[in-house]
Protein backbone atom coordinates (compact mmCIF):
# COMPACT_ATOMS: atom_id res chain seq x y z
CA UNK A 1 0.00 0.00 0.00
CA UNK A 2 1.25 3.30 -1.05
CA UNK A 3 2.00 6.14 1.53
CA UNK A 4 -0.97 8.85 1.84
CA UNK A 5 2.03 11.55 1.09
CA UNK A 6 3.12 9.74 -2.46
CA UNK A 7 -0.46 9.21 -3.11
CA UNK A 8 -0.78 13.05 -2.93
CA UNK A 9 2.43 13.73 -4.95
CA UNK A 10 1.03 12.04 -7.69
CA UNK A 11 -2.35 13.76 -7.29
CA UNK A 12 -0.31 17.08 -7.60
CA UNK A 13 1.64 15.91 -10.11
CA UNK A 14 -1.19 15.11 -12.44
CA UNK A 15 -3.67 18.45 -11.42
CA UNK A 16 -0.21 20.72 -12.52
CA UNK A 17 0.32 17.89 -15.65
CA UNK A 18 -3.67 19.05 -16.43
CA UNK A 19 -2.99 22.68 -15.48
CA UNK A 20 -0.09 23.08 -18.18
CA UNK A 21 -1.57 20.85 -20.70
CA UNK A 22 -4.71 23.11 -20.51
CA UNK A 23 -3.14 26.25 -20.19
CA UNK A 24 -0.68 25.14 -24.30
CA UNK A 25 -3.92 24.69 -25.57
CA UNK A 26 -6.18 26.98 -24.39
CA UNK A 27 -8.53 24.89 -23.19
CA UNK A 28 -9.05 26.89 -19.85
CA UNK A 29 -9.90 29.85 -21.92
CA UNK A 30 -12.69 28.05 -23.53
CA UNK A 31 -13.49 26.81 -20.35
CA UNK A 32 -13.77 30.08 -18.92
CA UNK A 33 -15.91 30.95 -22.16
CA UNK A 34 -18.36 28.46 -22.02
CA UNK A 35 -19.16 29.86 -18.23
CA UNK A 36 -18.81 33.12 -18.83
CA UNK A 37 -21.52 32.75 -21.94
CA UNK A 38 -23.77 30.87 -19.69
CA UNK A 39 -23.83 33.39 -16.88
CA UNK A 40 -24.57 36.33 -19.59
CA UNK A 41 -27.14 34.04 -21.02
CA UNK A 42 -29.12 34.03 -17.84
CA UNK A 43 -28.84 37.56 -17.46
CA UNK A 44 -29.61 38.48 -21.03
CA UNK A 45 -33.27 36.45 -20.75
CA UNK A 46 -33.64 38.61 -17.59
CA UNK A 47 -33.70 42.04 -19.35
CA UNK A 48 -35.35 40.43 -22.36
CA UNK A 49 -38.55 39.05 -19.59
CA UNK A 50 -38.09 42.87 -18.56
CA UNK A 51 -38.00 43.99 -22.13
CA UNK A 52 -41.73 42.56 -22.88
CA UNK A 53 -42.88 43.09 -19.71
CA UNK A 54 -42.21 46.54 -20.67
CA UNK A 55 -44.23 46.58 -24.54
CA UNK A 56 -46.68 44.09 -22.87
CA UNK A 57 -47.50 46.90 -20.22
CA UNK A 58 -47.56 49.59 -22.50
CA UNK A 59 -49.49 48.08 -24.99
CA UNK A 60 -52.49 47.88 -21.90
CA UNK A 61 -51.98 51.63 -21.25
CA UNK A 62 -52.20 52.62 -24.89
CA UNK A 63 -55.65 50.18 -25.22
CA UNK A 64 -56.80 51.54 -22.19
CA UNK A 65 -56.52 54.84 -23.54
CA UNK A 66 -57.84 54.17 -26.97
CA UNK A 67 -54.90 54.46 -29.16
CA UNK A 68 -55.58 53.21 -33.22
CA UNK A 69 -53.03 51.00 -33.53
CA UNK A 70 -51.19 50.59 -30.49
CA UNK A 71 -48.99 47.79 -31.72
CA UNK A 72 -47.43 49.19 -34.63
CA UNK A 73 -46.93 52.19 -32.78
CA UNK A 74 -44.99 50.20 -29.86
CA UNK A 75 -42.92 48.05 -32.65
CA UNK A 76 -42.09 51.49 -34.48
CA UNK A 77 -40.79 53.32 -31.48
CA UNK A 78 -39.29 50.41 -29.66
CA UNK A 79 -36.85 49.87 -32.87
CA UNK A 80 -36.35 54.14 -32.80
CA UNK A 81 -32.86 55.21 -32.69
CA UNK A 82 -30.60 58.73 -32.46
CA UNK A 83 -27.77 59.45 -34.55
CA UNK A 84 -25.26 61.49 -32.38
CA UNK A 85 -23.96 65.13 -34.44
CA UNK A 86 -20.75 65.57 -35.56
CA UNK A 87 -18.78 66.43 -33.20
CA UNK A 88 -15.04 66.94 -35.00
CA UNK A 89 -16.75 70.26 -36.19
CA UNK A 90 -17.99 71.66 -32.73
CA UNK A 91 -19.54 74.73 -34.38
CA UNK A 92 -23.01 75.00 -32.81
CA UNK A 93 -23.03 71.01 -31.87
CA UNK A 94 -25.24 72.16 -29.04
CA UNK A 95 -28.35 73.62 -31.26
CA UNK A 96 -27.56 70.51 -34.05
CA UNK A 97 -27.70 68.34 -31.06
CA UNK A 98 -31.13 69.91 -29.50
CA UNK A 99 -32.77 69.89 -33.06
CA UNK A 100 -32.24 66.10 -33.70
CA UNK A 101 -33.24 65.72 -29.86
CA UNK A 102 -36.46 67.45 -31.06
CA UNK A 103 -36.63 66.26 -33.71
CA UNK A 104 -37.06 63.00 -32.48
CA UNK A 105 -39.66 64.06 -29.72
CA UNK A 106 -42.10 65.45 -32.04
CA UNK A 107 -42.08 62.33 -34.47
CA UNK A 108 -42.36 60.41 -31.07
CA UNK A 109 -45.69 62.75 -30.20
CA UNK A 110 -47.08 62.88 -33.73
CA UNK A 111 -46.93 58.80 -34.13
CA UNK A 112 -49.03 59.22 -30.42
CA UNK A 113 -51.09 62.30 -31.00
CA UNK A 114 -52.03 60.82 -34.56
CA UNK A 115 -53.68 57.90 -32.52
CA UNK A 116 -55.09 59.33 -29.55
CA UNK A 117 -58.71 60.48 -29.29
CA UNK A 118 -58.72 64.17 -28.64
CA UNK A 119 -59.90 64.37 -25.01
CA UNK A 120 -57.06 62.61 -23.87
CA UNK A 121 -55.48 64.14 -21.09
CA UNK A 122 -51.32 65.69 -21.83
CA UNK A 123 -50.81 64.11 -18.55
CA UNK A 124 -51.91 60.46 -19.64
CA UNK A 125 -50.15 61.82 -22.73
CA UNK A 126 -46.92 62.20 -21.54
CA UNK A 127 -46.91 59.21 -19.08
CA UNK A 128 -47.57 56.83 -22.27
CA UNK A 129 -44.40 58.39 -24.15
CA UNK A 130 -42.12 57.67 -21.04
CA UNK A 131 -43.68 54.35 -21.15
CA UNK A 132 -42.59 53.52 -24.73
CA UNK A 133 -39.36 55.36 -23.85
CA UNK A 134 -38.87 52.97 -21.14
CA UNK A 135 -39.64 50.06 -23.92
CA UNK A 136 -37.30 51.31 -26.44
CA UNK A 137 -34.14 51.52 -23.90
CA UNK A 138 -35.13 47.69 -22.58
CA UNK A 139 -35.35 46.66 -25.71
CA UNK A 140 -31.64 48.58 -27.01
CA UNK A 141 -29.98 47.06 -23.94
CA UNK A 142 -30.88 43.61 -24.64
CA UNK A 143 -30.24 43.90 -28.49
CA UNK A 144 -26.54 45.16 -27.34
CA UNK A 145 -26.00 42.63 -25.06
CA UNK A 146 -26.69 40.03 -27.33
CA UNK A 147 -24.98 41.52 -29.98
CA UNK A 148 -21.29 41.70 -27.81
CA UNK A 149 -22.25 38.19 -26.70
CA UNK A 150 -22.64 36.44 -30.09
CA UNK A 151 -19.50 38.31 -31.35
CA UNK A 152 -17.11 37.32 -28.72
CA UNK A 153 -18.49 33.63 -29.91
CA UNK A 154 -18.28 34.22 -33.19
CA UNK A 155 -14.99 35.51 -33.00
CA UNK A 156 -13.63 33.76 -29.89
CA UNK A 157 -12.88 36.77 -28.51
CA UNK A 158 -11.61 36.09 -24.54
CA UNK A 159 -11.18 39.67 -23.78
CA UNK A 160 -14.60 41.07 -24.82
CA UNK A 161 -16.26 38.18 -23.06
CA UNK A 162 -15.14 39.03 -19.86
CA UNK A 163 -15.68 42.88 -20.25
CA UNK A 164 -19.50 41.80 -20.94
CA UNK A 165 -19.31 39.21 -17.99
CA UNK A 166 -17.93 41.87 -15.98
CA UNK A 167 -19.99 44.70 -16.81
CA UNK A 168 -23.81 42.22 -16.87
CA UNK A 169 -24.51 42.86 -13.07
CA UNK A 170 -24.43 46.65 -13.53
CA UNK A 171 -26.49 46.48 -16.32
CA UNK A 172 -28.83 43.79 -15.01
CA UNK A 173 -29.71 46.22 -12.16
CA UNK A 174 -30.62 49.14 -14.39
CA UNK A 175 -32.55 46.96 -16.48
CA UNK A 176 -34.36 45.59 -13.61
CA UNK A 177 -34.93 49.61 -11.98
CA UNK A 178 -36.41 50.91 -16.10
CA UNK A 179 -38.87 47.77 -15.71
CA UNK A 180 -40.17 48.86 -11.48
CA UNK A 181 -39.86 52.19 -13.14
CA UNK A 182 -42.32 51.34 -15.47
CA UNK A 183 -44.79 51.13 -13.16
CA UNK A 184 -44.61 54.12 -11.54
CA UNK A 185 -44.94 56.29 -14.59
CA UNK A 186 -47.96 53.70 -15.38
CA UNK A 187 -49.43 55.02 -11.88
CA UNK A 188 -48.33 58.82 -12.46
CA UNK A 189 -45.94 58.39 -8.68
CA UNK A 190 -43.56 61.17 -8.02
CA UNK A 191 -40.14 60.06 -9.07
CA UNK A 192 -36.81 60.88 -7.05
CA UNK A 193 -35.77 62.77 -9.76
CA UNK A 194 -39.28 65.03 -9.45
CA UNK A 195 -36.93 66.56 -6.07
CA UNK A 196 -36.49 69.74 -8.54
CA UNK A 197 -39.83 70.28 -9.54
CA UNK A 198 -41.52 69.43 -6.06
CA UNK A 199 -39.55 72.35 -4.49
CA UNK A 200 -40.80 74.63 -7.02
CA UNK A 201 -44.69 73.40 -6.93
CA UNK A 202 -44.00 74.06 -3.09
CA UNK A 203 -42.61 77.85 -3.74
CA UNK A 204 -45.69 78.43 -6.17
CA UNK A 205 -48.27 77.56 -3.89
CA UNK A 206 -48.60 81.34 -3.11
CA UNK A 207 -48.31 82.41 -7.45
CA UNK A 208 -49.39 85.89 -8.95
CA UNK A 209 -49.76 84.37 -12.05
CA UNK A 210 -48.68 81.57 -14.47
CA UNK A 211 -47.44 81.46 -18.03
CA UNK A 212 -45.67 78.70 -20.74
CA UNK A 213 -42.50 80.13 -21.57
CA UNK A 214 -41.19 77.40 -23.53
CA UNK A 215 -42.39 73.96 -24.40
CA UNK A 216 -44.30 71.72 -21.88
CA UNK A 217 -42.89 74.66 -19.31
CA UNK A 218 -44.69 76.66 -17.35
CA UNK A 219 -43.48 79.71 -14.90
CA UNK A 220 -45.22 81.50 -11.82
CA UNK A 221 -44.35 84.63 -10.27
CA UNK A 222 -43.62 84.86 -6.44
CA UNK A 223 -43.18 87.78 -3.99
CA UNK A 224 -40.34 86.48 -1.10
CA UNK A 225 -40.42 89.72 1.26
CA UNK A 226 -39.93 92.23 -1.47
CA UNK A 227 -37.87 90.36 -3.88
CA UNK A 228 -39.14 88.95 -6.90
CA UNK A 229 -38.55 85.41 -7.46
CA UNK A 230 -39.53 83.54 -11.44
CA UNK A 231 -40.38 79.92 -10.63
CA UNK A 232 -39.73 77.60 -13.27
CA UNK A 233 -40.80 73.94 -13.74
CA UNK A 234 -41.86 71.25 -16.05
CA UNK A 235 -45.42 70.84 -16.44
CA UNK A 236 -47.13 68.44 -14.76
CA UNK A 237 -48.52 66.04 -13.39
CA UNK A 238 -47.64 64.19 -16.43
CA UNK A 239 -44.39 62.71 -17.21
CA UNK A 240 -42.23 65.31 -18.72
CA UNK A 241 -38.68 67.43 -17.61
CA UNK A 242 -39.46 70.04 -19.96
CA UNK A 243 -37.62 72.40 -21.74
CA UNK A 244 -36.15 74.35 -18.63
CA UNK A 245 -32.99 75.90 -20.37
CA UNK A 246 -34.82 77.40 -22.96
CA UNK A 247 -37.51 79.15 -20.73
CA UNK A 248 -34.80 80.20 -18.23
CA UNK A 249 -33.23 81.88 -21.07
CA UNK A 250 -36.42 83.40 -22.76
CA UNK A 251 -37.16 84.76 -19.17
CA UNK A 252 -33.83 86.64 -18.56
CA UNK A 253 -34.18 88.32 -22.49
CA UNK A 254 -37.70 89.23 -21.13
CA UNK A 255 -36.20 90.91 -18.18
CA UNK A 256 -33.42 92.27 -20.40
CA UNK A 257 -31.06 90.40 -18.21
CA UNK A 258 -31.86 92.58 -15.15
CA UNK A 259 -31.86 89.32 -13.03
CA UNK A 260 -29.77 89.15 -9.84
CA UNK A 261 -29.80 85.48 -9.17
CA UNK A 262 -30.51 82.18 -11.36
CA UNK A 263 -30.67 79.27 -9.15
CA UNK A 264 -31.38 75.56 -10.33
CA UNK A 265 -32.72 72.94 -8.19
CA UNK A 266 -32.42 69.05 -9.21
CA UNK A 267 -31.35 65.67 -8.32
CA UNK A 268 -27.80 64.64 -8.30
CA UNK A 269 -26.62 61.00 -8.11
CA UNK A 270 -24.54 59.88 -5.09
CA UNK A 271 -21.85 58.59 -4.36
CA UNK A 272 -21.57 54.99 -3.10
CA UNK A 273 -21.25 55.55 0.66
CA UNK A 274 -23.39 59.10 1.12
CA UNK A 275 -26.82 59.45 2.19
CA UNK A 276 -30.09 59.37 0.28
CA UNK A 277 -31.54 62.85 0.47
CA UNK A 278 -28.30 64.77 1.25
CA UNK A 279 -28.29 68.45 0.18
CA UNK A 280 -25.11 70.29 -1.64
CA UNK A 281 -24.80 73.54 -2.68
CA UNK A 282 -22.62 74.54 -5.40
CA UNK A 283 -22.45 77.17 -8.30
CA UNK A 284 -23.32 76.41 -12.16
CA UNK A 285 -26.54 74.84 -13.78
CA UNK A 286 -27.62 71.88 -11.85
CA UNK A 287 -29.21 69.74 -14.82
CA UNK A 288 -28.52 66.70 -16.21
CA UNK A 289 -29.94 66.83 -19.78
CA UNK A 290 -27.41 66.07 -23.09
CA UNK A 291 -26.47 69.77 -23.58
CA UNK A 292 -28.52 71.48 -24.94
CA UNK A 293 -30.91 73.01 -21.95
CA UNK A 294 -27.75 73.25 -19.48
CA UNK A 295 -25.79 75.50 -22.13
CA UNK A 296 -28.77 77.63 -22.50
CA UNK A 297 -28.53 78.42 -18.93
CA UNK A 298 -24.88 79.26 -18.76
CA UNK A 299 -24.65 81.48 -22.15
CA UNK A 300 -28.00 83.57 -20.47
CA UNK A 301 -26.23 84.10 -17.25
CA UNK A 302 -22.56 84.26 -19.08
CA UNK A 303 -24.15 86.52 -21.16
CA UNK A 304 -25.19 89.53 -18.43
CA UNK A 305 -23.39 88.51 -15.71
CA UNK A 306 -25.84 86.72 -13.57
CA UNK A 307 -24.72 84.39 -10.84
CA UNK A 308 -25.39 80.85 -11.60
CA UNK A 309 -26.29 79.11 -8.11
CA UNK A 310 -27.36 75.08 -7.56
CA UNK A 311 -28.79 73.17 -4.84
CA UNK A 312 -28.99 69.48 -5.26
CA UNK A 313 -30.75 66.36 -3.80
CA UNK A 314 -28.41 63.12 -3.56
CA UNK A 315 -29.70 60.35 -4.33
CA UNK A 316 -28.85 56.38 -6.14
CA UNK A 317 -29.98 55.88 -10.37
CA UNK A 318 -32.35 53.51 -8.79
CA UNK A 319 -34.35 56.13 -6.95
CA UNK A 320 -33.93 58.65 -9.17
CA UNK A 321 -36.48 57.23 -12.03
CA UNK A 322 -38.55 54.93 -9.14
CA UNK A 323 -41.23 56.08 -6.57
CA UNK A 324 -39.72 59.12 -4.35
CA UNK A 325 -37.87 57.55 -1.37
CA UNK A 326 -38.93 59.33 2.38
CA UNK A 327 -35.43 61.20 2.31
CA UNK A 328 -35.67 62.60 -0.43
CA UNK A 329 -39.38 63.77 0.03
CA UNK A 330 -38.39 64.88 3.78
CA UNK A 331 -35.05 66.96 2.01
CA UNK A 332 -37.27 68.96 -0.52
CA UNK A 333 -38.70 70.97 2.38
CA UNK A 334 -35.43 71.99 3.79
CA UNK A 335 -34.32 72.76 -0.02
CA UNK A 336 -37.50 74.92 0.16
CA UNK A 337 -36.52 76.72 3.37
CA UNK A 338 -32.39 77.29 1.76
CA UNK A 339 -34.27 78.73 -1.45
CA UNK A 340 -36.15 80.92 0.41
CA UNK A 341 -33.39 82.45 2.92
CA UNK A 342 -30.96 82.34 -0.01
CA UNK A 343 -33.50 84.77 -1.76
CA UNK A 344 -33.85 86.77 1.69
CA UNK A 345 -29.79 87.56 0.99
CA UNK A 346 -30.66 89.41 -1.94
CA UNK A 347 -31.72 93.19 -1.67
CA UNK A 348 -35.19 93.96 -1.83
CA UNK A 349 -36.66 94.64 -5.10
CA UNK A 350 -34.22 92.41 -6.50
CA UNK A 351 -35.04 89.21 -9.16
CA UNK A 352 -34.30 85.40 -8.73
CA UNK A 353 -35.21 82.93 -11.23
CA UNK A 354 -35.40 79.94 -9.20
CA UNK A 355 -35.68 76.59 -12.20
CA UNK A 356 -36.79 73.27 -10.75
CA UNK A 357 -35.24 70.96 -12.54
CA UNK A 358 -36.30 67.08 -13.37
CA UNK A 359 -39.72 64.97 -14.20
CA UNK A 360 -42.43 65.94 -13.18
CA UNK A 361 -44.42 63.11 -12.91
CA UNK A 362 -47.28 63.45 -10.13
CA UNK A 363 -46.23 67.18 -9.85
CA UNK A 364 -48.61 69.57 -10.33
CA UNK A 365 -47.94 73.64 -10.78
Amino acid sequence: MQEPSNVLDVITQLMFMAFLLMAFTGADARLRMYIWAKNIRVKMEEIKGYAEESEKETLEVLKKLNVKNADEIVRRIKEFFHISPVDIEPTDITKRMAHIIRTGQERWERLLSSSLPEDVPRAHKHNAMVMLEITNSLNTIYKIVRHYLLTSLKTNNFFLMMQLWMLMPMISKMSKTLRDALDTFKNCRPVGDGAGPLVAFRLLINKKRLWRPAKDTVAGEVDIEGRRVIVIKAEGPGATVGSPGEAVQRVVEELRGKVDLILTVDAALKLEGEETGQIAEGSGAAIGDPGPEKIAIERAATKYGIPLEAIVIKMSAEEAITDMPEKVAKAVDLVVQKVIERVKELPKGATAIVAGIGNTCGVAQ
